[in-house]
């Protein structure tokens, strides 16, 4: 008895594409190393890795294809059930934290940033506990700067 085929999920297609190019793209820097002139040669590992990529990627793409299609009418439903999907709101607003955080280090100095960052990443997914955030954030930045400073004896501006 045969299991029936699961519907292709919204964006799949397009994943296995850039799987494609992604492997063919390692492919080509890895034969830019040195080519395949031995199996002991600097881009033999890198081939090996680029080739295991380009066949994963084509049985993936075969699988998919095989599946029947999503049930979305049109390109902006499927759009809007991608984004439904692979992008609720904690996700967005933890990429947008995490963007804050890299343009705040510029103005400000590590430690503080990564400690504010921590706190507000810890209130808004602990769901507004402030003094177990709180107390999370301080412990974890007095972590990084014990292990920095002194088992790494790198100094963090």
């Amino acid at each position: 008895m045969s299991k029936p085929l699961e519907q292709r999920q919204v964006g799949e297609l397009v994943f296995v594409c850039l799987l494609l190019a992604l492997a063919a793209g390692v492919a080509v820097q890895a034969w830019r190393i040195a080519g395949f002139s031995g199996i002991s040669s600097p881009g033999a590992f890198p081939l090996g890795v680029s080739a295991v990529l380009l066949l994963a990627g084509i049985c993936i793409g075969l699988d998919t294809l095989r599946k029947p299609a999503s049930g979305a009418a049109g390109w902006l439903a499927a759009a809007r059930q991608f984004a439904a999907q692979h992008f609720p709101r904690c996700i967005l607003v933890f990429i947008a934290l995490a963007v804050a955080y890299l343009a705040s280090i510029q103005w400000t100095s590590f430690y503080p940033a990564t400690f504010v960052f921590l706190l507000l990443a810890a209130l808004y997914l602990g769901r507004g506990r402030p003094l177990v955030a709180l107390l999370a954030s301080g412990v974890s930045t007095g972590l990084i700067w014990l292990l920095f400073s002194l088992a790494f004896s790198v100094y963090l501006p």
